[in-house]
């Protein structure tokens, strides 16, 4: 496994595992109608271009494939954190947190943020996150639970 920084050429594989890692991962947690609402932010193209070109987006990588993917939005807010539906539990987001937690220290940020999904919490916690709020996002008249998370980096 390797990791490296994102550039366009990535977009749509990083929207293909987006996707395919919501559909396949977050069925136990939120319903059919809540996952076409949060998928569709796929057709959001200005969003993920401004992504990739603005946030530091780290990729994993096993032959040449994307595996996962972590951004860091300013200095320490996860802003995507998504691993592939077929490479969970190898390690692989151990190791994109671990380096964008890195790269929050070297930007000089005391603590990282993340808006995480009911499906991620316990990953997160496992990792030293805390859940500072409950969250009802509403998108498109339709109800998303996240949960407001935070870690001290000191």
């Amino acid at each position: 496994m390797n990791f490296r920084k994102a550039t366009l050429a990535d977009l749509k594989e990083m929207q293909e595992l987006f996707v395919a890692t919501i559909k396949s991962v977050c069925q136990k947690e939120y319903n059919e109608q809540q996952i076409e609402v949060w998928t569709s932010g796929v057709n959001n193209t200005e969003r993920w271009i401004e992504v990739i070109e603005k946030q530091f987006v780290l990729l994993a990588l096993i032959e040449n494939k994307i595996v996962g993917y972590g951004t860091l939005k300013d200095t320490n807010y996860i802003d995507f954190f998504y691993i592939h539906k077929d490479f969970q539990r190898q390690g692989i987001a151990n190791n994109l947190l671990t380096l964008l937690e890195l790269e929050a220290k070297k930007r000089s940020s005391k603590t990282i943020t993340s808006d995480i999904s009911i499906t991620a919490k316990p990953f997160f916690e496992k990792k030293g996150f805390i859940v500072k709020a409950k969250q009802k996002n509403i998108r498109s008249g339709v109800e998303l639970i996240n949960y407001k998370m935070e870690k001290n980096l000191e």
